[in-house]
Parts: structure tokens; sequence; C-alpha cells
């Protein structure tokens, strides 16, 4: 806690908050442990059997001792059941990009993915394809590639241990290390949060409200199950608007905090484009506190991050700038989206040429705007809690104290300028909501920074029972919104299955 109160219920709501953050865990956890391919498991098993079936009558008519008619069928079964592996722990083209880069770089030593990919298990449309460091073409992952690099130390740590791979152990491996990437982060943010309520809100409902809407209520979680940048954005806008506090607020000049800003606000930005934003804001704020904490702390951390940045990429593709920057030429050499590619002996086209559903875009500017925001993957549709955080905005701006007003301000530009930046300055092909998935994933790591100006609408609620009910009902609409997907968050939204039962014919 960020400053004791002297409030004698502080340990009652810490223990709450506890208890929130316990239900939290099991219950991403459980997702995690549940996910699977479910969808090619029959498929799997009708193939096998089918094999198995063959093999047996071929092993029949060989006249083979029931000894090694036995042996061999064992062999056979071995084999069969490899060849026709077909469930997998990797749900999305998304994930198993990241998955076959981190693979690649720890049991090949290079990023390109080529050798790896596969009909079935290990395939992605998120890659990329340009020439070499050996003048030949070679396929990428298309995502930046110093998360992938961070994870492939943990990988690498993991396979040299224990001799496990994610080619041969890929449930286990996969589950242990989500464990460690994106739930173990999410508590940390959790507890944060609470830090922030602690220091900032002024009633226990509002305090408990806002950890049970981080815990319960926000499109994250879903995200726990799957490797994905937007639970390391969020966790680390967290961390920079926790230090950004603590110096504001608490007169902190000690350096870690400074650097502990740096370091998170950066990272932000390397796993979320617009959050370079959140970085240059928070660099303004704390300029004005202590210019030489910022110059020993906060520089050095943030361009750390960017060096590696930037470091990986030519890494990775011997050029500075990252994948999603070489799309929109005609030129092939250039445009690194526009590929065919030979998969299992078959020549394929990359899945950028000819884009399928949603994935063409929204054509309407408009009807772009309404959806994200109130539509079928609307940030207030679908989260409608997010609504009590323009209230807490409004508030703060209205009547808090300067650093409340700072704080608010700041989050209010930062919202504003993404949604354009999303809304309006995105080619067509892009507005396409964030593709198959449970909503409009390109703002999710705004979650820890809407919740801290949730907190002065919550203390308003918090003062009569009606306004707790209505509190409560935007929280459980929010919370079905999370829950809808169950384990696999590369799923369209709840309202967007409703509207296509009402009629509507979709993408």
């Amino acid at each position: 806690m960020m400053h004791p109160n002297g409030d004698s219920s502080t340990s009652l709501r810490w223990g709450v908050y506890s208890l929130l953050i316990a239900l939290a865990v099991g219950n991403m956890a459980g997702r995690m442990l549940a996910v699977n391919s479910v969808n090619r498991s029959d498929l799997q098993r009708h193939l096998v059997n089918q094999d198995l079936k063959r093999t047996e009558q071929k092993l029949k008519e060989q006249g083979l001792t029931q000894e090694e008619y036995q042996q061999k069928l064992g062999e056979a079964k071995v084999r069969i059941e490899k060849a026709r592996r077909l469930q997998r722990p990797f749900l999305s083209a998304n994930d198993r990009s990241r998955w076959m880069a981190v693979r690649a770089l720890v049991e090949q030593g290079t990023y390109q993915i080529d050798d790896l990919i596969d009909r079935h298990l290990w395939n992605t449309i998120d890659m990329v394809q340009h020439r070499g460091r050996d003048g030949e073409l070679h396929l990428y992952s298309s995502k930046p590639p110093l998360f992938i690099t961070l994870l492939a130390g943990e990988y690498w740590l993991i396979v040299a241990t224990t001799g496990m791979t994610l080619e041969s152990h890929p449930y286990f491996i996969g589950r242990m290390m989500l464990f460690t990437i994106n739930i173990l982060p999410m508590v940390l943010m959790f507890v944060l949060v609470a830090k922030l309520a602690e220091r900032l809100g002024s009633t226990d409902w509002g305090r408990i409200f806002v950890v049970a809407a981080a815990t319960m209520g926000t499109m994250l979680t879903p995200f726990a199950v799957v490797l994905n940048n937007h639970i390391i954005g969020a966790v680390s806008a967290a961390v920079a608007l926790y230090a950004f506090v603590r110096i504001r607020y608490d007169d902190e000049t000690r350096t870690r905090y400074y650097l502990l800003a740096g370091l998170a606000a950066a990272f932000a930005a390397a796993n979320e484009l617009p959050a370079l934003a959140l970085l240059a804001m928070i660099a303004v704020g704390l300029w004005t506190c202590s210019r030489r904490a910022w110059l020993i702390g906060f520089l050095p951390a943030a361009l750390l991050v960017v060096a590696a940045f930037f470091a990986t990429n030519y890494a990775a593709h011997a050029c500075w700038t990252p994948p999603y920057m070489h799309k929109g030429s005609d030129d092939p050499e250039q445009n690194w989206y526009m590929y065919t590619y030979t998969a299992n002996g078959v020549e394929r086209q990359s899945y950028w040429q000819n884009r399928q559903g949603i994935d063409q875009g929204e054509a309407s500017v408009a009807t772009y705007a309404w959806h994200v925001l109130v539509g079928h993957h609307g940030i207030f549709s679908l989260t409608p809690i997010w609504i009590l955080s323009v209230v807490g905005m409004a508030m703060w701006l209205r009547r808090g104290d300067r650093n409340q007003r700072l704080i608010a301000l700041g989050i209010a530009m930062l919202t504003i300028v993404c949604l354009v930046f999303y809304i309006g300055l995105r080619p067509q092909e892009d507005r396409n909501y964030g593709g198959m998935t449970s909503g409009f994933r390109w703002m999710f790591w705004f979650a820890p920074l809407w919740l801290t100006v949730m907190l002065p609408a919550a203390d308003w609620l918090s003062r009569s029972r009606v306004r707790q009910a209505l509190a409560i009902t935007l929280l459980a609409f929010s919370v079905l919104s999370a829950s809808y997907p169950t384990w696999n968050p590369w799923t369209q939204p709840w309202i967007y299955r409703w509207l296509e039962y009402c009629g509507w014919q979709g993408f």
C-alpha cells in the first residue's frame, strides 16, 4: 500500500482483494488447462482408428506370432498417433505465429519459421516473407521480435533443463509458459490496481468494486489462455502509472521509481504501438518533478527498451523497421505480406492477398466507429463498466485536486488519441475490429488506466443502494462478456452472435 490511511477497514479490504485475485487466478488457470482445439479431437480419433484397422488387417495377413503381432501393432500405433496428431493447445494463427518464432529461435537459432510450418499443427497466417541474409526468401512471424526474444529465453531454459520441447510436449510447456507470461503478470496488475485504489479511492465499497472489476470484468482475462501482447501491454501500463502516482502524489525522489516508469512505459509502447503516447505523456509529466532522477533513471531505462526493440528487429529481419511497416506496395520485394510459399508439398498464397470475412475491413468509418464503441465489438456495450470511467474522468477534471486532474486529463487525451488512430486513421483493411476476437482488442491495454479513473465514480455510486445496484448491473454485463469466450478468446463477441441470430448477415 502506498499510503497507510489509518482506516481500520484497510486489512479487511486487502482480505477482500486477496479473495478476488485468488478467484481470478483460479478462473484463468482453469480456462488455460482446458484449452484444446477440441473441434479436431473427434477427427483425430476417427483417422487414428481408421489407420489402426488397416494396419491390424495387414499385420494379420503376415502370419506373425502373437508376440510379434502385439509388438508391431504397438509400434504402428505410436507412428500413427504422431502422424495423425491434430489437436493442439494453440488456438489461433495469432498466437501460433509467436510460438513458431520462439521455437525457431531456440531450436534452430534463427527467426526463420520455414522449416516448422506444416498443414495441421504448426501453421499461421500471421507471417511475412522477405529475403534473409543468405539472399533467399524466408518466412518470419509478423509480430515484433522483442517479446518473442524474451519468451525464447524462458523456453531455452525449459529445453536445457528438461529436454522437452514444444514439439514433443506442447501442452505441458505451453501451459507452463502461459502461466508465467500471462497469469503471474496479471496478478501483479491486480495488486497494483488495488494499491492505486487504496491511494486514490475514498470509500470501502468503491475501492472493492474497482478491484472486482479488474479481476473479473475486463476483456484481458479471456486472453490469459493464449500468447498475446495485450496482457503484457496492460501490465506495463499499470506499472508505469503506479510509478507515476508514487512520484507525483508521494513526492518520491528515488531513482528506482523513475527507472521503473521509463522501463514500463517504453515496454508498453514496444508491445502496443499507440502506447508511445503514454510514454510521451509520462516523460513530460515526470520531467518537472526531478530532472536529475529523470536523466539518470527514466531516460536510460526507456532508451534501453527502445534499443532492444530495434536491435531484435534488426537481428530478425536485417532491417530496422518492424514487419507491419512493410506493406502497401505493389513490389513484392517491398511488401512482405504479398507472397506464395510451399507447405507439405503444396504451394499456397499469403492469406493477406485474399482477405476473408471480417479481415476485409469495414468500408464505412461511421459504421466502424459505432460498432467499436457501442456495437458488436463495442467498448461500452461489451464492458459497460467503462462508462463509469468516463464519468470518473469528468469528476476528477471538474473537482479533483491538481494531480487527479492531471491523471484524468492524461488518460482522457490518451484514449481520444488512440481511438482516433484506430477508427479514423487506419485504411479499410485495418478496420477489422481486431479480427476474429471477442472484443476490440487494440484498446485492452487501457484497462488499468480506465480502472484508476473509475474510482471517483465508484465512490459516488457507493452512497446509495440504487446507485450500487446500477454499478453492479454494469459489472455483471461486463463479466458476462469476459466469460462468454469460455476458453477461446479468438471467437466473435456474444453481441455479434446475437445480431446474427436476429438475421444480420455478418461479414
